[in-house]
C-alpha cells in the first residue's frame, strides 16, 4: 500500500508551489522532502539579509563548478539553497517573469503549450501586484512589491542616462512593456521576504493532507519495471523507503534533479557505468543544455551618499534596523538590486539581448572563521553590471560518485561560442555608454579599477573573461521537448521512457528565459500542477 499519492522531493521554489496546489481539494495525501533545515532564519525573512545567507552553509550547498578554461582557469561559486523555499530563500528577491519570445521560443523548441500566451494566463494567477501607493491588482497568494518609492535616491541618475541614450523606461517590467529601465520588482509583503515557502508551502501545511520532512537526503528513486514508485532517503541517520500511489515529483532544481536521476540509473549510461550504477535508462541529455547567466559589476567612488554611507557604519545600521522594526520600510526591506531592466545593445535588434543591474552600493567580501562577510565599502560607491540574457553555451552537470552527498561535477562550458563572447562586448559597451553619459558621469568620483570608461572591446572581454560570474539562474539540464531523442520531460513534465515520475523545476526550461528565473520556476509548477490534477480527475 501506497504511503501517499504524491512524493515531491525538493521543498524549493517549485516543489513549494506543487505542494499547496495537489493538496487544496483534500483528495489527496502529498509528501514534501527537504534535504536541507527548516528555513526559520531572520535573514531570510530579511529582504537586505541576503548578504547573510549568501555564504551560509546552514542553508547554501555553496557548489562549486570545474574549472573553466575560457574564464581564465577559475571555478565558480553557485550558492544554492539547502533549506525549505530552496534558491528562492536566499536569492536577491527579484520578480522577472522574463520576456514573451522567451516562451514563445520554448514552444518552438518543442514544448508544446508552453507559448507566452498560456503561461501568461498562470501568471496572472498566483500574482498579486502591490502598486507602491498599496493599492493591488490580482488575487494570487504571490506578492510582487512595487518598491519604485522607497528605492535610493541616486538610483535618478541611472534613469536619467538612460534617457539620455535615448533607450527606453518602464513602470512594470512584468508589465505589457517590459523593455526599458525600471526600478526592480521584488517579492515581499509587509517588509519580509515573500518566498515560496511563505505564500504557496505554509498555507498548504495546515492541511491534514500535506507531510513536510526536512533533513531528508533522497538518495534514489526505486522503480517496479520502468515505473518509479518509491523513494529511498536518510534520514537522522536512518534510512527510509517511501511509496507513492499517484507519482513521484522531482523538484530538486537545476543542480540535483538530474543527479538524482543518474543515482536512480536515469542517465548517460556511460556516466552511471563509472560511478557503478546499473542503468535503467541511457539518457544521454539528463546533465545536459545546462545554461546559465554569466554576469560581471563595474564599480565606481560616488560624488554623493549612496547606502555605503547608510549600511557600514555601527549608527546607520542602527538607524535602518529601527526604521525596519518600526516601519518594515527602508533599505532593510528591499533588495541590493534596485533598478536595471531589459535592453538592446543595439537599436538594431529585434529583442532585447542584456539585462542590466545598477545598485546604489559596493561591498568587499572578507573571510570570517568559516564563513565569509559581504560588507559595505567605507566610503560612497555603486554599481553597474550586465548579463547578456540568452547565452548559447551549453555545459553539463554529472555525478561524480554513487553518493548523494558528493559534490557534482559542474561543467558550465561558459563562452564556448562566438555569439556569446560577442554578447559580452555588446553588454560592456552599453554600460560604457550608459557611464559615459553627462547624467550618469555626475555620480562618478573615480573608478575602481579596471576603469571600464576607458575599455576596448579587447579588453572588456579579456575582464569579463578575469572577473565575471554567475548570476545563479542555472537551468535546462533535463530539458523539456516532446522528442525523447532530444529531451527528458515531455510537455507535461514526464520523464521520457519511464511512468509515475516527473520532473518540475527550472532543469525543464528548454532555453533559459532573458531575466532572473525564480518567477518562470513557480509559473512552471502551478502550470504543471493543474496538468496533473487534470489527469487524475
Amino acid at each position: 500500500m501506497a504511503d501517499y499519492d504524491y512524493i515531491i522531493i525538493g521543498a524549493g521554489s517549485a516543489g513549494c508551489v506543487l505542494a499547496e496546489r495537489l493538496s487544496a481539494s483534500g483528495r489527496h495525501k502529498v509528501l514534501v522532502l527537504e534535504a536541507g533545515g527548516a528555513g526559520w532564519s531572520p535573514w531570510i525573512a530579511l529582504p537586505l539579509g541576503y548578504g547573510k545567507t549568501f555564504f551560509d552553509p546552514a542553508v547554501n550547498w555553496k557548489y562549486e563548478t570545474e574549472a573553466e578554461t575560457a574564464l581564465a582557469g577559475r571555478k565558480g561559486y553557485w550558492p544554492r539553497g539547502k533549506v525549505v523555499g530552496g534558491s528562492g530563500a536566499i536569492n536577491a528577491l527579484v520578480y522577472a517573469r522574463g520576456l514573451p519570445r522567451d516562451f514563445d521560443d520554448w514552444a518552438a523548441a518543442g514544448a508544446a503549450g508552453w507559448d507566452w500566451a498560456a503561461v501568461r494566463e498562470t501568471y496572472d494567477a498566483i500574482e498579486t501586484k502591490v502598486s507602491a501607493d498599496g493599492s493591488r491588482r490580482g488575487g494570487g497568494p504571490l506578492h510582487v512589491q512595487d518598491v519604485s518609492d522607497q528605492i535610493h535616491r541616486a538610483n535618478r541618475h541611472f534613469f536619467a542616462a538612460s534617457d539620455e541614450l535615448g533607450l527606453p523606461s518602464t513602470d512594470d517590467i512584468n508589465g505589457g512593456t517590459p523593455e526599458g529601465a525600471a526600478a526592480y520588482q521584488i517579492n515581499t509583503s509587509g517588509g519580509r521576504r515573500m518566498h515560496s515557502a511563505r505564500a504557496f508551502l505554509a498555507p498548504a501545511l495546515k492541511r491534514a493532507n500535506v507531510t513536510l520532512m526536512t533533513g531528508a537526503l533522497v538518495e534514489r528513486i526505486i522503480f517496479d519495471g520502468t515505473r518509479a514508485s518509491a523513494v529511498q532517503l536518510r534520514r537522522q541517520g536512518r534510512r527510509e523507503t517511501l511509496r507513492a500511489g499517484r507519482e513521484i515529483i522531482l523538484s530538486a532544481g537545476a543542480v540535483t534533479s538530474p543527479r538524482i536521476l543518474q543515482l536512480s540509473g536515469i542517465g548517460p549510461a556511460a556516466v552511471l557505468k563509472q560511478s557503478g550504477i546499473t542503468p535503467l535508462l541511457d539518457a544521454p541529455h539528463v546533465g545536459g543544455n545546462l545554461q546559465d547567466h554569466l554576469g560581471i559589476n563595474y564599480y565606481f567612488r560616488a560624488t554623493e551618499p549612496t547606502l555605503n554611507n547608510v549600511l557600514r557604519p555601527w549608527h546607520g545600521k542602527l538607524r535602518a534596523a529601527i526604521q525596519y522594526a518600526l516601519t518594515r520600510r527602508g533599505p532593510l526591506s528591499l533588495s541590493v538590486n534596485q533598478c536595471g531592466g531589459y535592453f538592446r545593445s543595439s537599436p538594431q535588434l529585434a529583442h532585447p539581448d542584456q539585462q542590466l543591474y545598477f545598485n546604489p552600493v559596493t561591498y568587499t567580501t572578507s573571510p570570517n572563521g568559516k564563513r565569509s562577510v559581504v560588507q559595505p565599502d567605507p566610503f560612497a560607491g555603486f554599481i553597474i553590471s550586465f548579463q547578456p540574457s540568452r547565452p548559447t553555451s551549453r555545459g553539463r552537470i554529472d555525478i561524480s560518485a554513487n553518493d548523494p552527498e558528493a559534490p557534482p561535477l559542474i561543467r558550465p562550458n561558459s563562452l564556448s561560442t562566438q555569439e556569446d563572447r560577442a554578447q559580452v562586448v555588446a553588454g560592456g559597451q552599453l554600460c560604457q555608454r550608459m557611464i559615459n553619459t553627462t547624467a550618469l558621469g555626475k555620480l562618478v568620483k573615480s573608478a575602481m579599477d579596471p576603469d571600464l570608461r576607458r575599455m576596448t572591446p579587447d579588453q572588456i572581454l579579456a575582464d569579463f573573461r578575469e572577473r565575471c560570474g554567475t548570476v545563479f539562474h542555472p537551468v535546462g539540464t533535463c530539458r523539456m521537448g516532446d522528442d525523447p531523442a532530444g529531451a527528458v520531460v515531455c510537455s507535461q513534465l514526464k520523464v521520457h521512457g519511464v511512468a509515475g515520475l516527473r520532473v518540475v523545476d527550472a532543469s525543464v526550461f528548454p532555453n533559459i528565459t532573458s531575466g532572473n528565473t525564480n518567477a518562470p520556476t513557480m509559473m512552471l509548477a502551478h502550470r504543471t500542477a493543474d496538468l496533473i490534477l487534470r489527469e487524475a480527475s
